[in-house]
Formats: C-alpha cells, sequence, structure tokens
C-alpha cells in the first residue's frame, strides 16, 4: 500500500530496516500515532470488508484463518503505543493513548457487531466437518474457531439492535472510566513525598536506600535532606526497615488513601460505576454477574469455582497469621508497651523475625547479576541464551535489548528489560510484546518481549541492589517473557500468554521457585565488590525466610482477590457504595486489623481497568499449578532434569492458548494439580 504524502515521515507507514524489525523509537514522536492507529483501522476495515464479500462458501481458511490474519498494522502501532504509555509516559502520550483507546473501543465493537462477518463465522462454527481440513482440524485449529465464535457472541453479536447500541454505549464510557482511574492514581502517586531533614530520623533504613532517598531529594532540590515516594522501591524498604513508628505511619497511611480522600482525584466513584456497567453488560449477554462471564473462558470457569479455592486457603493462612501477629506484638511491646500492632506495625517486625541485614545481604544481589542469573536459568533449563545487542533501538536509555537464540543457534525473539524506576513509569512490574510470536505468510514471525520494573536505579556509588522480593520479582516477570519466547503457535491470538488468565501466570510462578534454590543462587549471588559468593549460612536463612510472614503475605492478597470477586459478584447493574462494600467483605472473611488488601478498592486498577477485572484470583489458581509443576523437578532429584525441562517446554510453555489448559498441564504431569504442594512451599 503507497504510503500518503501526508505520512511520508512517519515511521507506521514505512518498511522498518531494523535488525529483526525491531520499532524504530528513536524515529517515532507522540503526533505519529493517531494518523497510524486510524490508517490501522481503515486497513482492518478493508481486510474484513474482503472476507464478508467473498463469493465462496464461509470455510475455516477464508473466513476465521482470514479475520486471524487481519489487523497486522493496527498491531504493530498499538504494540509500541500500549510500552511507552505505561514504561515512559508524559502529558502528550497520554493525550494519545487516551483518544487512540477510543478509537479502538468503537472499532472493536464495529468489527465484533458486523452481522455479515458474524455470519460467516457461524456457518464456520455450525458446519465444522472432518472436511474442514487437516489445519481447521488441528487442536490449534478447533480452539481458533472456538475463541472466535465466543469472541463474537461475547462481543454482542448475537444481540437485538438496541442491545447493541447499549453495548456500544457501555463500552465507550468503560474507557473513558478506565482513562480517569488510571490518571487519577498516576497523579495521586506522584502527589506525595516525604522530605526528612534528620538522619536520626531514618535510624534502621539500609545505606543503599539511604543513599537512593539522597540522591532523589537532591534532583528535586532539597540537597542534604532524604526524599521518599509511594513508589514501591521507595516506600518497601521505608516501612520494613525505619525504627520511627509516626514517620512509617505516615508513609502507609499516605499510600493507604491514594484516590480516596474527597477530591478530584477519588477513584471510589469510579469504581462503583465502572462495576454497575460491566454488570449490566454481563446481564445483557445473558450470564448473572459480570463474573459468571469473564469466568466462563478461565480455568475456574465459574465464580465458585474461585471462591473455593480462596476459601481453601483462608483458614491456614489466618491460622498462620493469627501465630505472626502474637509474635510480633511481643516484640511492639518491648519498644512500644501498651501499643496495639497496626498495619505500619508489620512490615517493620516481620523484617525483625527474618532477621536479614539488608545492609549485609543487598550487596550480593546487584541488578545486573541477578539478570543474568535468571538468564543462565533459562539456559540450564532450556538451552537458550541471550546476548546483549546494543545495535538495537529502544525507547528509553535505561532499556538493554537482548538476542535470543535457542540451542540450535535459531532465532527465538527480542528480549528487552527495562528494570529501574522513574517519573514516567507507572508502579509494579509486567511483561508485554512490541509483537507477538504467530506464523503470517508462511513465516514464523518470532516474538520481540519485554520487562518492565520499579527497582531501585544505582547510585554514585554501588550499582542497584535488590531487595529479595525484587530479585523474585524479576524471575517471576522473566517467567512471563519466556512464556512469550518460547512460543511455538500458528495464531497470534493463541500465542505465548495469550491463555487464560488463571493458567497464564504459572509460567512466572514457576520461575519463582528456582530464584532461590542454592544451585540457582550460587549463579548470580555475588559480592558487587568483592565478587565473594553468598556466604552459606547466610543463603541458608535467606532460604529459610521464604517461609516466614506467609499468613501476612497470602491474606493480603487473599483480601484483595475476595474484593475483586465482590465487585463483579453484583446481580444489580447500579452503583454501591465502595466503603461499604469493601468493609462488608473484609469482615466476612475476617482479615485482622493489623494488615490490609494488597490493593484496595481505588487503586485496585487490576481489577478495576486492567485484565484480572474478576480474574485476581488467578494469581493464586496459578501458583497451584507453579508449584505443583516444580514439584516435578523435585520428585527427578534434580532442579535442572531434562526430561522435565523439555516436557514443560513442549507441553505448555510452547504452546500458549492453543489448546485447553488443564488438558496441557495434565498431559505435563500426569494428573491434575494438587493443592498441597502450594501449602507445603508456604508452610501453610
Amino acid at each position: 500500500m503507497p504510503i500518503p504524502a501526508a505520512h511520508a515521515d512517519n515511521p507506521f507507514f514505512q518498511k522498518w530496516e531494523t535488525p529483526f524489525g525491531v520499532p524504530p523509537f528513536d524515529r517515532i514522536r507522540p503526533e505519529h500515532y493517531l494518523p497510524a492507529f486510524e490508517a490501522g483501522i481503515r486497513r482492518q476495515r478493508e481486510e474484513v470488508r474482503a472476507i464478508t464479500r467473498n463469493p465462496a462458501a464461509p470455510t475455516f481458511r477464508n473466513t476465521v484463518e482470514a479475520l486471524e490474519d487481519s489487523g497486522v498494522f493496527l498491531d504493530r502501532v498499538r504494540g509500541v503505543l500500549a510500552a511507552l504509555v505505561e514504561a515512559d509516559t508524559n502529558a502528550e502520550l497520554q493525550q494519545v493513548a487516551q483518544a487512540a483507546g477510543r478509537l479502538l473501543s468503537r472499532h472493536l465493537d464495529d468489527l465484533h457487531l458486523n452481522p455479515a462477518l458474524f455470519q460467516r463465522v457461524k456457518a464456520v462454527h455450525e458446519g465444522w466437518t472432518e472436511a474442514a481440513g487437516p489445519e481447521a482440524n488441528r487442536p490449534e485449529g478447533r480452539t481458533l474457531v472456538a475463541r472466535t465464535w465466543a469472541r463474537f457472541l461475547r462481543g454482542g453479536a448475537g444481540l437485538g439492535a438496541a442491545d447493541q447500541a447499549r453495548l456500544r454505549a457501555i463500552h465507550a464510557e468503560l474507557a473513558g472510566l478506565a482513562e480517569a482511574f488510571e490518571d487519577n492514581l498516576l497523579r495521586e502517586t506522584r502527589a506525595f513525598d516525604l522530605v526528612v531533614t534528620r538522619r536520626e530520623d531514618l535510624d534502621g533504613l539500609p545505606a543503599p536506600d539511604l543513599a537512593a532517598a539522597l540522591e532523589a531529594a537532591h534532583l528535586a532540590g532539597h540537597p542534604g535532606r532524604w526524599r521518599f515516594t509511594l513508589r514501591d522501591a521507595s516506600l518497601l524498604p521505608f516501612l520494613a526497615h525505619v525504627r520511627n513508628r509516626a514517620l512509617r505511619r505516615a508513609m502507609l497511611e499516605a499510600h493507604s488513601a491514594r484516590c480516596a480522600r474527597g477530591n478530584a482525584e477519588d477513584n471510589r466513584g469510579l469504581a462503583a460505576r465502572i462495576a454497575a456497567l460491566r454488570c449490566e453488560k454481563a446481564r445483557l449477554l445473558g450470564y448473572p454477574t459480570f463474573a459468571h462471564y469473564v469466568l466462563a473462558e478461565h480455568m475456574a470457569r465459574t465464580p465458585a469455582a474461585a471462591l473455593a479455592l480462596l476459601d481453601a486457603i483462608l483458614g491456614p493462612a489466618l491460622a498462620r497469621a493469627r501465630e505472626e501477629a502474637a509474635a510480633l506484638q511481643a516484640l511492639l511491646d518491648r519498644d512500644e508497651p501498651g501499643a496495639r500492632l497496626q498495619p505500619w506495625d508489620w512490615p517493620y517486625y516481620a523484617e525483625q523475625v527474618r532477621n536479614l541485614d539488608a545492609d549485609e545481604l543487598r550487596p550480593y544481589f546487584p541488578l545486573e547479576q541477578v539478570r543474568e542469573g535468571a538468564f543462565r536459568t533459562a539456559n540450564r533449563l532450556f538451552g537458550i541464551t541471550f546476548n546483549e545487542r546494543r545495535d538495537l533501538p529502544v525507547y528509553h536509555p535505561d532499556v538493554r535489548a537482548f538476542l535470543v537464540q535457542d540451542r540450535d543457534g535459531g532465532f527465538l525473539g527480542v528480549y528487552f528489560a527495562d528494570y529501574p524506576t522513574r517519573p514516567g513509569k507507572r508502579g509494579g512490574a509486567w511483561m508485554e510484546t512490541f509483537r507477538r510470536q504467530g506464523v503470517l505468510d508462511g513465516r514464523d514471525q518470532r516474538p520481540l518481549v519485554y520487562n518492565v520494573a520499579n527497582f531501585p536505579r544505582p547510585t554514585a556509588d554501588a550499582p542497584s541492589l535488590l531487595r529479595l522480593d525484587e530479585v523474585r520479582t524479576l524471575f517471576h516477570e522473566f517467567g512471563h517473557a519466556l512464556h512469550g519466547l518460547l512460543s511455538r503457535c500458528r495464531y497470534r491470538s493463541l500465542s505465548g500468554v495469550a491463555t487464560a488468565l488463571d493458567c497464564s501466570e504459572l509460567p512466572s510462578q514457576i520461575m519463582e521457585h528456582w530464584a532461590f534454590e542454592p544451585e540457582v543462587m550460587a549463579l548470580y549471588a555475588r559480592h558487587h565488590r568483592t565478587g565473594e559468593h553468598l556466604p552459606e549460612g547466610l543463603a541458608a536463612r535467606v532460604r529459610r525466610s521464604h517461609r516466614l510472614n506467609q499468613g501476612f503475605e497470602t491474606l493480603e492478597y487473599l483480601a484483595s482477590a475476595y474484593l475483586d470477586l465482590a465487585w463483579h459478584t453484583l446481580e444489580e447493574p447500579r452503583p454501591v457504595d465502595a466503603q461499604a462494600l469493601e468493609a462488608a467483605t473484609l469482615a466476612r472473611i475476617g482479615l485482622p486489623a493489623p494488615i490490609q488488601p494488597r490493593y484496595r478498592t481505588p487503586c485496585f486498577a487490576h481489577s478495576m481497568t486492567g485484565e484480572y477485572a474478576a480474574g485476581y484470583y488467578g494469581y493464586l489458581w496459578s501458583a497451584v499449578l507453579g508449584a505443583d509443576a516444580f514439584e516435578a523437578f523435585l520428585e527427578r532429584g534434580d532442579l535442572f532434569d531434562p526430561a522435565t525441562a523439555r516436557a514443560l517446554r513442549t507441553d505448555l510453555l510452547e504452546k500458549g492458548g492453543s489448546e485447553d489448559p488443564a488438558e496441557l498441564f495434565r498431559a505435563f504431569r500426569g494428573r491434575d494439580p494438587d493443592l498441597g504442594a502450594l501449602l507445603r512451599r508456604r508452610g501453610l
């Protein structure tokens, strides 16, 4: 297709001559996105028009497969914009993303509510026979037909005109509400900082965190002071180590109060409206609640099954948390006689029970060594290699790019690592792709995968030094990256992490189990100055520490998972009081007062704007799968058993969402998952 003269300098309209087709980030500007989005939408409309006007009878190849192969140009633009608006954003880019989101919402409605296209998909779905051909009758082809048919039904194609119009209006409003929710959360997180003037107020804080806070204050115009923000890299060590109880309280209360202060950024009303609209959408489509609508495509299938898993873990977690609380209260009594344990006390005293000196420990976990440890773990398991390529374009100087090759030297993909925290990046850690794996024009298109995190930045006298939970996070997100990189699917919409949401966390959960095994720690845990390996006594204490505080960690997660399901099992599409719903949910599960949900409603973006709506329980579901899968290696007495690693790759990681995840797990493990594996790993 010729490039319009008006877009001659727009990289999205040009062939990318970069190595491996990596986006030319250095040439892409904010004004390039919307024209490319509009062109991508037009191109997919034309591709769909060619399908619907085909005079031949509908077949798998000329309808379902042709639809699957459409939209490549649009996906390319979406992949770049989605990455940058999350990892390197600014006000201009956010405005572009909002406009693009509205365009995309309307386009997807147009696609799924296209009556001619729906009738062709219906004909293929209902007329399925062995004569459909070998490609269509492979498991992946059957999955594609089933998923495509479900996507149209779930998109409203079977509704009458009035209900379709209402569904369009719901989608448009939800898109706007999601934008507002995310913007409010970003503003509230950025708005707060704590500048400390006296060094003695920070007694207990490890040296790397002091250095980072000193540098942050200097950059913010407060030389000689210490600055702390609500981002995890700043907040979590503060809560875990600072002796000053009043300052710990101030930090945690500021974090908990985000978007719940009755100001313009209050998200409680938005959350209630989002939940009401989702409920209305589900009922339009024939489901009793939004959770029923979502979980119909997950391994759990029903809200009752998801709740049953949460309930099975709740009792053991509560029992362990009560024991933990009693031990922490005894420590608080020593320091503050008569004081009652509060949420801002728990991380601090739990760290004392853990008895790991951060100043002693963290020098053994420099970021680049931990990353190399993850790479070497993947090499020992799957034979793949990661080699840095400094000639590849990246969207920010912090980003590192790596060529990924199979054991035979074959090209698997490109991996981008964007780890340091910075102001233009949203909180948390995640994995996504600039380009998904899939077969196009008969050629295996290998993926461009990236991990993003918010790890500490290097200081003037030390590299980025990770806490134990950050080491675990790096391995977790790297597991998602492996899922994308190892994919061997025909269809992009089924490749990599595009599986049932409560199974998609399996690769990340299983990689966490390798992180602190002695054989793996030996690959990366070395002092950044001396090169000495982590002493065995300290390594043993690290391993023991992972069974400590599991009551707390499991309960704070469970509280948010119950809260997510409470919002999405509402049976009437009318707003409810967010504060009352949250209080009732936490009271019902008996959450102890010193423990807060990992995410409260006003800042629960996973649930309110992200893909984990009604699916946050999926982390626990996947944790069961991951713990049981890891035990397959333990049973063979070899963390890197070649046959088990080969089965993990071929039975699970390579197949993405191309087959039923329950069947894939059974193929790997030889049976259904065992909940006991998770309870044993957590000491519950």
